[in-house]
C-alpha cells in the first residue's frame, strides 16, 4: 500500500467541517436538571419581540387602547374604596382609602395576570410551538415582562395620587422599605411565573384546570392584605392562614415603604422569597419536561 493511498484511508486530522458542528442538541431524554436556561439568553431578540406582540395586541381595536393599564387598577379602586371602605367600615390603616386600596390593587393585579396569562402557554400557543422550535419559556417569559411594563405605568399613576396626599399634608411618608422595590417585583413575577408555568404544564393533561383557576385567583386575593390591612386580623388562626399566602408579605413592604405603614419584617419578606423561588424552581423542571411531548396531548 502506498503513502499516498494510506493517507486516504487513514482518519483525518483537521477540525470538522462548519456544517458538521452544531450549536443545538435535541434529543429524546435529557435530565431532569438539564434545564437549557441560557437559551433565553441566546433568543432574546424573540423575546423582545413577543413582548411587543403582547402589548400591543392586548388592546388592539379598543376604543380606550392603553388607557385600561390605568382604568383597571382605579375601577378597582374606586369599588373597594365605596364597598369595603365607605359601605362595610373597613379599617385602612389611617391611610387615604384611596392610597391603601391602590396600592394593594396594582400589586395584585401585576401578579394575578402574569398567573393567569401563562397558565395557558400551551394550549394557546399550539400553533406555533408544532411549527418551529424555540424555547418554549420565551413566551411566559415575555408575557411577565409585558406586564411589568403594564405595571410601571400603574405605578406612575399610583405616584401621582401619593404626591398629592402629600401635598394636602396627609400622614402618608416614605421609609427606607422604599427602596426595596425591585426585589418586590421580582419576587412577584418569579411567583406568578412559577406559578402560572406549572398550572400550564397542567393543563396540557386537563384542560378545565385553566377556568378553575380564573376564579380561584380572584378568590386568592381575599387571603392577602389588598382590602384588609394585617393590624386589622385579631384572630391568630386567621392570620397565620393570610400571612401563609406569600403575597401578603410583599403588599405588607410595600405599604411600609411608600405609605409609612404597613407590618414590614424580614420573616414575612424571606417567606415570600423563599416561596417564590422553590415554585420558580418547580415550574421550570415541570414546563421543560412536559414541552417536550405536550403535543401528543394538547
Amino acid at each position: 500500500m502506498t503513502d499516498e493511498t494510506s493517507a486516504l484511508l487513514s482518519p483525518p486530522d483537521e477540525q470538522p467541517s462548519p456544517e458538521e458542528v452544531w450549536d443545538l442538541v435535541m434529543e429524546p431524554t435529557s435530565p431532569w436538571f438539564d434545564l437549557r436556561l441560557g437559551d433565553l439568553w441566546r433568543y432574546r431578540d424573540l423575546v423582545l419581540l413577543f413582548v411587543r406582540r403582547d402589548f400591543v395586541a392586548q388592546f388592539k381595536q379598543t376604543i380606550l387602547g392603553p388607557a385600561w393599564f390605568v382604568l383597571q387598577p382605579l375601577l378597582a379602586t374606586l369599588m373597594f374604596t365605596v364597598v369595603f371602605g365607605n359601605i362595610a367600615g373597613m379599617s385602612s390603616d389611617g391611610l387615604p382609602k384611596v392610597l391603601f386600596y391602590l396600592s394593594g390593587t396594582i400589586l395584585w393585579q401585576y401578579f394575578a395576570n402574569c398567573l393567569t396569562n401563562t397558565a395557558d402557554t400551551f394550549r394557546a400557543n399550539a400553533g406555533i410551538f408544532g411549527k418551529v422550535y424555540f424555547p418554549r419559556l420565551v413566551v411566559p417569559v415575555s408575557i411577565v415582562i409585558s406586564q411589568f411594563l403594564k405595571l410601571a405605568l400603574q405605578f406612575a399613576i399610583f405616584g401621582v395620587f401619593l404626591l398629592y396626599f402629600l401635598a394636602r399634608g396627609s400622614t402618608v411618608h416614605l421609609t427606607s422599605a422604599a427602596g426595596l422595590l425591585p426585589v418586590l417585583v421580582l419576587i412577584m413575577a418569579m411567583f406568578g411565573l412559577g406559578s402560572g408555568i406549572i398550572i400550564s404544564s397542567l393543563v396540557t393533561k386537563y384542560r378545565d384546570l385553566f377556568y378553575l383557576v380564573q376564579y380561584t385567583v380572584q378568590l386568592l386575593m381575599y387571603t392577602t392584605t389588598v382590602i384588609y390591612p394585617l393590624s386589622a386580623i385579631t384572630s391568630p388562626k386567621l392570620r397565620l392562614l393570610i400571612l401563609a399566602n406569600p403575597m401578603t408579605g410583599i403588599i405588607e413592604t410595600f405599604r411600609a415603604g411608600f405609605l409609612g405603614t404597613g407590618s414590614i419584617s424580614p420573616l414575612y419578606l424571606g417567606y415570600s422569597a423563599a416561596a417564590a423561588c422553590l415554585v420558580m424552581l418547580v415550574g421550570t423542571i415541570l414546563f421543560t419536561r412536559v414541552e417536550r411531548t405536550f403535543m401528543d396531548t394538547v
